[in-house]
């Protein structure tokens, strides 16, 4: 759903959020055209699958419910797993580490609220990534 809205402004609620997708999107920003190519995950890979994935990215969000501690849970691994594979001396024109930012998806959904916005924070600041709550 994140997705979708961020290609189409809109929100749709009504998706399967076991499908992974990608998604061909052009952005002006900073008054540049941008193109991206956007997969979706369906969240549900092994460890090579998701390993792949991340050498495919050249960017990522890294997305959690605050209604869901165990998604939670799992951005540390993640996070540190993009690092360590495009730390990798065999990337090919890896200079850099790419952009990440970890978001906390949901947040209308008070209570139903299992991980604060503390919570979140606190992550992003160890992790020295940004962070941001969405709804």
């Amino acid at each position: 759903a994140l997705t979708v809205r961020f290609i189409t402004r809109r929100f749709i609620g009504d998706y399967d959020p076991t499908l992974e997708m990608i998604y061909r999107h052009v952005a002006v920003i900073d008054g540049e055209m941008v193109h991206f190519e956007i997969l979706d995950t369906a969240g549900q890979e092994d460890s090579l699958q998701i390993e792949e994935k991340i050498k495919w990215g050249d960017g990522f969000a890294v997305v959690y419910s605050v209604t869901d501690r165990c998604s939670f849970d799992e951005v540390m691994r993640l996070c540190f797993l993009i690092n360590h594979l495009h730390a990798s001396p065999k990337r090919s024109g890896a200079a850099e580490q790419p952009p990440v930012v970890i978001v906390g998806n949901k947040k209308d959904l008070q209570f139903d609220r299992m991980v604060s916005t503390e919570d979140g924070e606190n992550l992003s600041k160890a992790l020295k990534i940004p962070f941001y709550e969405i709804s």
